[in-house]
C-alpha cells in the first residue's frame, strides 16, 4: 500500500501544482503530512519526520542556494556572465551549448555535489543560452544530468564510495567502471536534451533584453576575471576532496585549513567575496536590502522553501519503511546484474535521495552477493556500478536537485517531471543496459 500511496501522492502533487496552482511548498508540505497519515505513521514520527526533512536539507544546501544566487547576481548585474558567454561561444558554437554544458557538468561533479555544481554554473548555463538564443530548457537539463551522471558512479563522491566499502568492491575497478559508464551514458542523456528537451521553450532570462546585455557589456569585467567567482570555489572543493583522500596527516594544520576552505559553504562565500570585485565600482546600495544582494534574496526564498518542502517529502517517505519495502520484495527476484539497478531505482523513485539509495541498496545485496554468484573482484565493482545506476531513477518531487534543477531554470513542476524527471529516467537505464551488454561480454 505505501507504493500505491507514493504514487497518488506524486499524481496529487502534479495536480495541485499544475492544475491548480498552488504554490510547490504547500503542495509538497500537504501531500508529505498526507501519505504519513495514510501510511499509518504514528504522529509523533511524522512532526519529527517534517523537522528532520526541512532542517537536513536546508542545512546542507540552504547556504548554498543563498550565495550561490548573490554570486550569480553579481554575475548578471555587472555584465561578467555575459563576457564569459561571448568568449566560451566563440570556442564551442551557439549551438553546442547544452552538450557543453554537459560535459562541464560532468567534470565538475566528480569532486563537487551536483547541487553545488547547478548553483555555481546556472549563471554561465542561463547568459550563454541568453547570448546564443536557445532555450534554457535543452541547457540546463543537459547540465542536470552531466551533474548526475558522475555523482551516481564516480568516487570520491560519498555514495559510490560507501556502496564500494559496503559490498568490499575494489575501488579503483568502481572509478574505472563509474567513468566509462557515465560517460557513454551521458551521451544518451545529451542526445535527449538536444533533440527532445530543447523544443520546449524557456526563456534564459525573460526580464533582460538584448539591448540591456549590450549596455551591460560594455563596462563587464573581462572573461577571466568573471570566471574567477565561480573557478575558485570548484577549486578549493576539489582540493578538500583531494587532501582528505590522500592527506596523510589528517590532523595537520594545513590539511585542517584546507579542509576549512574546501567545505562547499566556506568555498562558496569565498566565491561571494570574489564577486564583489566584479562591479567597476562596488557600493553599499549593491549590498543593501533593495540592491543586488537583496533583490538575490527575494528570489532566492521561494526556491529555499521548494527545495525543503521537497526534504520533508522525501524524508517522510524514508521514515514510513517504503525503502525496506520495496527492498524485501525485489530481493526474492533473482535477476542477475538487474536486481541491484531495479532496487536502487525503486529506493531512489521511493524516497529520494540517491546516496541513500546507494547505501540502502548495498546494504540488501552484501548478505546476497555469494548467493547470486557476484565473488569476483570485477563483477563486484559491477554491481556497485548497476546501483549507482539505479540510483539515477527517477528523480522527482521528493528529491531537492529536482526542486534546484527546476526552479532556477524556470520549469513548472509538470514540465519538470517531462524534461528533468524523464532525463534521469532515460540516462540511469542507458548507463544499465551499457553496464549490461559489458557484462554480457565480460563476466
Amino acid at each position: 500500500m505505501v507504493v500505491i500511496y507514493l504514487l497518488l501522492s506524486v499524481v496529487l502533487i502534479i495536480l495541485l501544482t499544475a492544475k491548480l496552482k498552488i504554490h510547490p511548498f504547500i503542495a509538497l508540505f500537504l501531500v508529505a503530512i498526507f501519505y504519513g497519515l495514510f501510511a499509518g505513521m504514528p504522529l509523533n514520527e511524522i512532526v519529527t519526520s517534517v523537522n528532520q526533512g526541512f532542517g537536513d536539507t536546508l542545512g546542507k544546501i540552504g547556504l548554498l542556494i543563498v550565495l550561490g544566487v548573490i554570486i550569480g547576481s553579481f554575475l548578471e548585474n555587472s555584465g561578467g556572465a555575459y563576457a564569459m558567454a561571448e568568449k566560451v561561444l566563440k570556442i564551442i558554437g551557439k549551438k553546442r551549448v547544452p552538450t557543453a554544458m554537459g560535459i562541464i557538468g560532468y567534470i565538475v561533479s566528480i569532486p563537487v555535489f551536483a547541487d553545488s555544481g547547478f548553483l555555481l554554473l546556472s549563471p554561465l548555463n542561463k547568459s550563454l543560452s541568453k547570448k546564443a538564443k536557445i532555450s534554457l530548457a535543452g541547457s540546463a537539463v543537459a547540465l542536470g544530468l552531466g551533474l548526475t551522471a558522475t555523482h551516481t558512479l564516480v568516487p570520491p563522491t560519498p555514495g559510490p564510495i560507501a556502496a564500494s566499502g559496503i559490498l568490499n568492491a575494489d575501488l579503483g575497478l568502481v572509478l574505472l567502471w563509474g567513468l566509462l559508464i557515465s560517460a557513454l551514458a551521458l551521451v544518451v542523456g545529451l542526445l535527449f536534451a538536444t533533440k527532445y528537451v530543447s523544443k520546449t521553450y524557456i526563456d534564459p532570462n525573460p526580464d533582460v533584453s538584448d539591448a540591456e546585455i549590450e549596455a551591460k557589456l560594455k563596462d563587464a569585467p573581462g572573461a577571466f576575471k568573471s570566471s574567477i567567482p565561480i573557478i575558485v570555489p570548484i577549486l578549493l572543493i576539489i582540493l578538500r576532496s583531494l587532501v582528505n583522500q590522500f592527506g596523510k596527516d589528517p590532523d595537520g594544520t594545513l590539511v585542517q585549513f584546507i579542509s576549512f576552505i574546501g567545505e562547499p559553504v566556506i568555498a562558496l562565500l569565498i566565491g561571494m567575496f570574489l564577486s564583489f570585485l566584479l562591479p567597476k565600482k562596488l557600493n553599499k546600495e549593491m549590498l543593501s536590502t533593495t540592491g543586488w544582494v537583496g533583490q538575490s534574496l527575494t528570489g532566492a526564498a521561494s526556491i529555499i522553501l521548494i527545495t525543503g518542502a521537497g526534504g520533508i517529502f522525501g524524508r517522510v517517505l524514508q521514515n514510513s519503511g517504503i525503502a525496506d519495502v520495496i527492498g524485501s520484495t525485489l530481493a526474492d527476484v533473482n535477476l542477475s546484474i538487474w536486481l541491484p539497478f531495479l532496487l536502487a531505482a525503486a529506493i531512489k523513485t521511493a524516497q529520494g535521495s540517491s546516496t541513500v539509495s546507494l547505501i540502502t541498496t548495498a546494504s540488501i545485496m552484501m548478505p546476497m552477493m555469494n548467493t547470486l554468484g557476484f565473488v569476483s573482484e570485477m563483477e563486484k565493482a559491477m554491481v556497485v556500478i548497476a546501483i549507482g545506476a539505479g540510483s539515477m531513477v527517477f528523480s522527482h518531487a521528493n528529491d531537492s536537485f529536482f526542486w534546484v534543477v527546476t526552479q532556477m531554470s524556470g520549469m513548472d513542476v509538470k514540465s519538470g517531471y517531462r524534461l528533468f524527471s524523464f532525463g534521469t529516467f532515460v540516462l540511469g537505464t542507458s548507463a544499465a543496459l551499457i553496464l549490461f551488454i559489458f557484462y554480457l561480454i565480460l563476466v
